[in-house]
């Protein structure tokens, strides 16, 4: 089967978690990085704030200048992180074959999960729609058989977007694409090919691969194949699914027992149907919870028996949801996560022998 890979990157992600948890912040040009006079730059900016031309890596003297009534924002790379650490785990949840590129992008390789019914769009949906439920955060995501493409796809309809880049289409895209956007070409290489009248994917395309390899030396093979849509490079991931876990992030702080309850039970179920969907069972069920003021607590217990079953990992999940439940302290985030994963066996045989 021909390759289908994803290329998931956030929308504006330091900026966006900023305006997720500070309700004043939504909708308003969001700039973090530290005071507008720092001499630092710019780690993100929101939508809103590149309205005005203000742009990652761009000095916060010159961001201060173009945008004087924006909202600027010291970054707080721990939440950055746990968010992406939830980001990476939803990822991991689907497919094995994950290449992070920094806190907020990814490659997927989920060509063995395509099927004639469950075509590569729809999947690159289903992680859209868990990263939105479990971080209400939204991403973009880029679909087509390689990574080049599905990272070109992933920036062509921003925020939120999904777009397919496949064989009927990918000549068209990239004779129109504006040579910058091509990997590999900076502000410096653009440059001298504008000089030399390479402005877009088409003129490119019109050079042999010797002429590339005269005027850009060893970029120039790279640079032939791009313009004509190859890319073999392969995403490189050597992490192995220790885990499979869920959580649901609040709209309002949470207190009542039998609410918060109803919600594990769903996770629980959420995970039982991911560990059954690849054949694992785990003996180790953990119950997060993330408090009003964001303090993180966690607890966990290690079963004599495998399992898989939803009943069985609520009624692990209720008990340890009760020995740390504090009545006092109202919680934003629930998890569930069964780990130490195996394949389900049956009578000596792995799920595999089945396919």
């Amino acid at each position: 089967m021909e390759r289908r890979i994803l290329h998931i990157d956030m929308d504006a992600f330091y900026a966006q978690i900023e305006q997720r948890d500070n309700p004043k912040l939504k909708g308003k040009p969001v700039i973090v990085g530290g005071k507008s006079s720092s001499r630092g730059v710019v780690a993100t900016a929101s939508y809103e704030a590149r309205a005005f031309g203000v742009h990652s890596a761009m000095p916060m003297s010159r961001a201060h200048q173009l945008c004087p009534d924006g909202y600027y924002v010291r970054p707080h790379f721990e939440v950055y992180r746990e968010e992406s650490e939830k980001i990476m785990a939803i990822f991991r949840s689907y497919t094995e074959h994950v290449q992070p590129v920094a806190f907020d992008e990814a490659y997927l390789d989920i060509t063995h999960l395509v099927r004639r019914d469950m075509p590569a769009s729809r999947i690159a949906s289903f992680i859209k729609r868990d990263i939105f439920e479990g971080t209400r955060l939204t991403c973009s995501a880029g679909v087509s058989y390689n990574k080049f493409l599905a990272k070109l796809s992933s920036g062509m309809n921003k925020p939120n977007g999904l777009t397919v880049i496949h064989h009927g289409n990918v000549h068209e895209l990239l004779m129109k694409l504006p040579i910058g956007a091509f990997p590999g070409v900076g502000q410096v290489t653009e440059n001298k090919m504008k000089q030399q009248g390479i402005h877009t994917g088409a003129d490119l395309y019109l050079l042999t691969e010797h002429e590339l390899i005269a005027k850009f030396g060893r970029r120039g093979p790279k640079l032939y194949r791009y313009a004509r849509g190859i890319d073999e490079s392969t995403v490189k991931s050597e992490r192995i699914r220790k885990s499979i876990g869920k959580e649901t992030t609040f709209a309002v702080d949470k207190n009542e027992d039998e609410e918060i309850l109803g919600v594990i039970r769903q996770l629980s179920q959420q995970v039982s149907d991911k560990l059954n969907r690849y054949g694992l069972t785990g003996d180790v069920i953990t119950v997060k919870m993330k408090e009003f003021d964001f303090r993180t607590t966690s607890k966990q217990l290690k079963l004599p028996d495998r399992v898989s079953d939803s009943t069985d990992i609520y009624n692990v999940c209720y008990d340890l949801y009760t020995s740390l439940k504090n009545p006092d302290r109202p919680i934003r985030l629930v998890g569930v996560t069964v780990g130490n994963l195996e394949e389900r066996k049956y009578m000596n045989m792995t799920i595999y022998d089945f396919i």
